[in-house]
């Protein structure tokens, strides 16, 4: 293990050990060359009986699972150790976000900012988006006592798990001059692709804006519903001046470029018009949450062998179309100079579609390995990805 993330790790060991001002502790997402005990483990302080103890809620992509530790029997080093590449420590005088890279390298980022902890044992984790936000009552997240409607608490979920990775990826981003700080005269530029009813559109703007970001934001929808609708909140709420709504097509959008891309759910190849303008707009950071990936599988008709093991069952075809749907976008994020991860955003118990694409802009230029694997992918299946066509990459 390098000296980097022995360090590191032992930061993040400091932090979690001092109860009195942890918040909670996310692992996420798998080291290159291990293997995992779950998709994910949040751990956060309790109080049962007086005393406190740590609650670790372990998801395995189906269910969660959840135990107490009194704090003394808590091995946090066993934790950091397991193999996650994504360990967030929140604390009340901030955050400390671990990511490490293929190489077994460190990258930390340290965040400063005041955080509440909450204590109550089975008590929801506290959130970046109060329920009583005007914002959420406008798009009709919230009701007007400023409940979350039943209806709604997924998609309240959703976005709130969306910001959670975003602010920490976007910071680390800046950190790394990745993009460029903004100020007030260039404000960081988002673009919400597909945002329909704007509910993360105006979930990004209002949060980033609270911690004193920069931003201009941008939602486009094909819909002229969603236009005049999303414009009159924005209205209502005076910020229409950071903000605003464009009635377009994704791929003829009149916007020619940004810094941020988001997409939340956009369906089949509408994430692939998402990715490929993007990236033809030098977007710096995508974070994408594809949905309804049919292209591939209408595609999926001469199999090699022995895949048609998994083919031959239609459901099994389905979710192979999806993973490899997902893995090619990635892939060729990654042949265009985008560092790119897949992971997870929200339990699968709130939406099937939780997979989200996370792609940083670093110019790195992709290894004759990773321009063969593609190519050979394409060549065994006999397929040709939405994407690669709209980028007319290696043709």
């Amino acid at each position: 293990m390098a000296t980097e993330l022995e360090a590191a790790f032992n930061s993040a060991e400091q932090l979690i050990s001092d109860t009195s001002k942890l918040v909670r502790v996310v692992l996420s997402g798998r080291r290159r060359n291990m293997s995992v005990p779950f998709e994910r483990i949040d751990i956060r302080p309790v109080s049962i009986k007086g005393a406190i103890s740590l609650q670790i809620s372990q998801n395995d992509g189906r269910v969660t699972t959840t135990k107490n530790l009194e704090a003394k029997d808590f091995d946090a080093q066993a934790y950091l150790e397991m193999g996650y590449a994504n360990i967030l420590v929140e604390h009340t005088g901030g955050a400390l976000t671990i990511r490490i890279t293929k190489k077994g390298e460190a990258q930390v980022h340290e965040e400063k900012g005041l955080r509440e902890q909450n204590l109550e044992h089975d008590r929801k984790k506290s959130r970046l988006l109060d329920a009583s936000d005007s914002f959420l009552i406008e798009v009709g997240i919230s009701d007007s006592d400023g409940r979350v409607k039943p209806a709604k608490a997924d998609k309240y979920l959703q976005v709130e798990e969306f910001l959670r990775l975003l602010v920490p990826t976007l910071n680390s981003a800046i950190e790394a001059k990745h993009i460029a700080k903004p100020t007030t005269e260039k404000p960081l530029v988002i673009a919400d692709l597909g945002c329909g009813n704007a509910y993360l559109t105006f979930a990004v703007h209002q949060y980033l804006r609270s911690i004193d970001m920069p931003v201009h934001v941008i939602g486009i929808d094909i819909r002229p519903e969603s236009l005049k609708s999303n414009t009159e909140i924005a209205k209502k709420l005076k910020i229409e001046k950071t903000i605003e709504f464009k009635a377009e097509a994704i791929e003829q959008t009149s916007i020619q470029s940004c810094d941020v891309a988001i997409a939340l759910h956009a369906c089949d190849t509408a994430t692939d018009d998402a990715i490929a303008w993007a990236v033809t707009g030098g977007a710096k950071l995508l974070l994408i949450a594809p949905c309804c990936q049919h292209d591939l599988q209408t595609q999926m008709s001469n199999v090699p062998e022995p895949w048609n093991l998994l083919t031959k069952h239609g459901l099994m075809k389905e979710r192979l179309g999806d993973l490899m749907t997902d893995a090619l976008r990635a892939q060729i994020l990654k042949l265009l100079g985008y560092r790119t991860e897949i992971i997870e955003f929200i339990g699968g118990e709130h939406t099937p579609r939780n997979i989200m694409i996370r792609a940083v802009k670093t110019g790195a230029e992709p290894g004759s390995k990773d321009v063969e694997s593609y190519k050979k992918m394409l060549s065994d299946w006999q397929i040709d990805p939405a994407l690669a066509s709209r980028l007319n990459i290696l043709k």
